[in-house]
């Protein structure tokens, strides 16, 4: 993996987290981000999950999890050298996550980007900052992210693969699904592909309780209603389609 790649993510991590930095005393202190994979690999065509998409595999049309982040909290009990490691970008050279064989069956799915290694790095910067053991934070993530395919958000997306949505249209949908108020607790990130503006990512503010398997259990409609609100940042981008 590049070094500026790793940078390049780093830097939208930072917008991001920096994009919630009000809400959080507003109650928001975990943040789901969900990927629009087509858009990452139009600028990431070498990496392993990117050479083997197709226009029919689950997150050409579905969004893919990126990670569950805790506000303003990194590597939590990680050692030096294991934090070096990880900001260099060689994720693979990082612990393997343990997970039973129904998690890791269903992260695969959900994080074509565990091909990459990014489940290792997502718990060692992320879920190490959480009270949960990596089987359950990635449990809740996978959950969160599921609720969000099962919703108007993802029908939006997938009927409009090749053309433009916007701002209006996104928050619409997550409040059809997520309740009144849901699409104000959404931030759109999107990024350049040659000369097409592309839906790159939505990170979507969620309360305390997304850090307990007990507490995601509400849903990501209960997790979002009781979050702060947030600026939507990107007003209208391109639903990427699967190729180059």
């Amino acid at each position: 993996m590049s070094r500026v790649f790793v940078r390049l993510v780093a830097f939208v991590l930072s917008t991001v987290m920096a994009g919630f930095a009000v809400a959080q005393d507003e109650g928001t202190r975990f943040i789901l981000a969900a990927s629009w994979q087509p858009a990452f690999c139009q600028v990431n065509q070498r990496k392993p999950e990117c050479r083997t998409q197709t226009k029919d595999r689950f997150d050409a049309t579905n969004f893919s999890l990126h990670g569950l982040w805790p506000l303003r909290q990194n590597y939590c009990g990680v050692p030096k050298e294991l934090q070096a490691v990880d900001k260099d970008g060689d994720w693979k050279r990082l612990p393997e996550v343990k997970l039973t064989i129904e998690n890791a069956s269903a992260l695969a799915r959900a994080m074509p980007g565990s091909q990459s290694g990014l489940e290792r790095h997502e718990w060692t910067k992320h879920g190490t900052c959480t009270k949960m053991s990596a089987d359950d934070y990635f449990n809740v993530a996978i959950r969160l992210i599921d609720d969000l395919n099962g919703s108007a958000v993802r029908d939006l997306f997938a009927a409009n693969v090749g053309k433009k949505v916007n701002a209006d249209q996104i928050k619409a949908a997550f409040d059809k699904s997520f309740g009144a108020g849901a699409g104000e607790r959404v931030k759109m990130n999107c990024r350049r592909a040659g000369d097409v503006r592309v839906i790159a990512e939505l990170t979507i503010g969620l309360s305390e309780d997304a850090g307990s398997v007990v507490g995601a259990g509400a849903g990501l409609a209960k997790l979002m209603q009781d979050a702060g609100r947030t600026s939507f940042g990107c007003d209208e981008g391109v639903v990427d389609a699967a190729g180059f």
